[in-house]
């Protein structure tokens, strides 16, 4: 089944399921795209919860981190939290999460933000994020904390009748089940659709490139994304001119104009410009090139015939917690020996296959799919200790396992109804939940086969 230009080029080339989609668009509307996070100990941020349970141990004692929920409504995480402590007086690096959310969503999250009381985040009034305190933590909040997230999804502009609706979306489930979940793909939102460069960035970091990388970031235009960006872009690119792209970049543009501002004054320190970016967004555009590679290292062990359930020779496989996630510091690798015992417990939900999300300290697999890594990082021109990034060591990836499959838990198909945005056509709900570090977009294209990613809502 042929897949998108746009999901090739972030390294997804290949759909794991036969079945045929059910077509639509997700994100038409906000509301259409509801993200709740979930803790290890079970609590799970809704956006209208009054429940008193202690979070974590939280109590109404006062310590040095408070605990809250965090609802953000259409907001890019980054920029939000920004405002969240610009509002609080205080440094956005005080401002702990356990995962990144999406930016077109109604995302509810917790958050612990240190050296501020309960009564100063209810002060904060920004238009579409809301702050609830939950209590008060001796520890800071960080993605060890992270179970995963709950996700309410309604896929509007159907033209296939309910009947055939539920008959793909029973096929396509079923199939998943079949080859042990869903392949644990990097989404679309870690590299930008619209504009799909993160990554790109990333490559040329690693490269050493950075002048490259700052080019690519500012300057790389895409058809798909406002005519005013682009047109300031291409011109930027065309002239090269820091203080002349300053004053053409549009202020929604603020991660550019960061960029910009420095370049005017320091023309040829790139890296100096990269790092006025919140580091988090630092550390994304090395990480999103990891994501990239191991993106085409699955794609071609799907390619390959190779199943997701099941290991060859040569591969990783990491234990799993009794939680469900994998602990990826905790490996076994298949040989003659201990392959039986390995898909033994595979079998039995004790342990996953996983591949290399590659770093300067992690091992390529070994046997045949150690072959196609190779000839993958052969093809880019990268060698693994590159991601240890000269004059900028901050960004550098370690690299460790990543599983091949995710479980795909408590799904439901909650609704087939007429669609009130586009007549004629049908809006289908589901629910279903995903753990920490997987994205539901990646469920979703299986579901959807998109013909057209940006119409669809990828």
């Amino acid at each position: 089944m042929l897949v998108p230009k746009l999901e090739r080029m972030i390294g997804v080339e290949v759909y794991v399921t036969p079945s045929v989609g059910i077509d639509g668009a997700i994100r038409q509307l906000v509301e259409d795209f509801v993200v709740e996070e979930t803790l290890v100990d079970g609590s799970r941020a809704e956006k209208a919860s009054s429940k008193t349970r202690a979070v974590l141990g939280s109590s109404s004692i006062k310590s040095h981190y408070l605990l809250c929920v965090l609802t953000k409504r259409d907001w890019d995480m980054f920029k939000a939290l920004k405002t969240v402590a610009e509002q609080l007086g205080t440094n956005v690096r005080r401002i702990q999460i356990a995962g990144i959310k999406d930016a077109r969503a109604l995302t509810s999250q917790y958050i612990t933000i240190e050296g501020v009381s309960a009564e100063d985040v209810q002060k904060v009034n920004a238009k579409d994020i809301n702050i609830h305190p939950v209590g008060y933590l001796r520890y800071k909040l960080s993605s060890y904390y992270l179970l995963g997230n709950n996700f309410k999804i309604a896929i509007r502009a159907t033209k296939n009748s309910e009947s055939t609706i539920r008959k793909r979306i029973k096929e396509t489930i079923e199939q998943l089940e079949t080859v042990g979940g869903v392949p644990n793909f990097f989404g679309h939102q870690r590299f930008g659709t619209v504009r799909p460069i993160t990554h790109l960035v990333g490559k040329a970091m690693v490269e050493g490139s950075f002048q490259k990388a700052a080019m690519q970031f500012l300057a790389k235009p895409s058809r798909f994304e406002h005519p005013e960006s682009r047109q300031a872009r291409m011109q930027l690119q065309a002239t090269q001119d820091f203080e002349k792209g300053l004053k053409n970049f549009p202020k929604k543009l603020r991660y550019e104009r960061l960029m910009l501002k420095h370049l005017v004054s320091k023309p040829d320190d790139f890296i100096g410009a990269f790092r006025r970016l919140p580091i988090k967004l630092q550390k994304l555009f090395p990480q999103a090139y990891q994501a990239y590679i191991f993106n085409k290292f699955l794609s071609r062990r799907i390619a390959s015939g190779f199943r997701l359930n099941r290991a060859e020779i040569g591969d990783y496989a990491v234990s799993v917690e009794r939680s469900g996630l994998p602990l990826s510091t905790m490996y076994k690798i298949a040989n003659s020996e201990t392959l039986t015992e390995i898909n033994k417990a595979i079998a039995a939900g004790k342990m996953r296959v996983a591949i290399p999300l590659v770093g300067f300290r992690q091992r390529l697999s070994f046997g045949i799919q150690g072959e196609i890594e190779k000839r993958i990082l052969e093809k880019e021109g990268t060698m693994l200790g590159n991601f240890k990034v000269n004059g900028m060591l901050e960004v550098s990836c370690r690299g460790e396992l990543r599983t091949v499959m995710t479980p795909l838990n408590n799904f439901s198909l909650v609704e087939i109804s007429s669609d009130s945005v586009n007549p004629s056509k049908y809006k289908t709900k589901v629910h279903f939940m995903l753990h920490r570090g997987s994205y539901a977009t990646i469920l979703l294209r299986e579901l959807v086969k998109p013909r057209n990613l940006i119409k669809a809502g990828f």
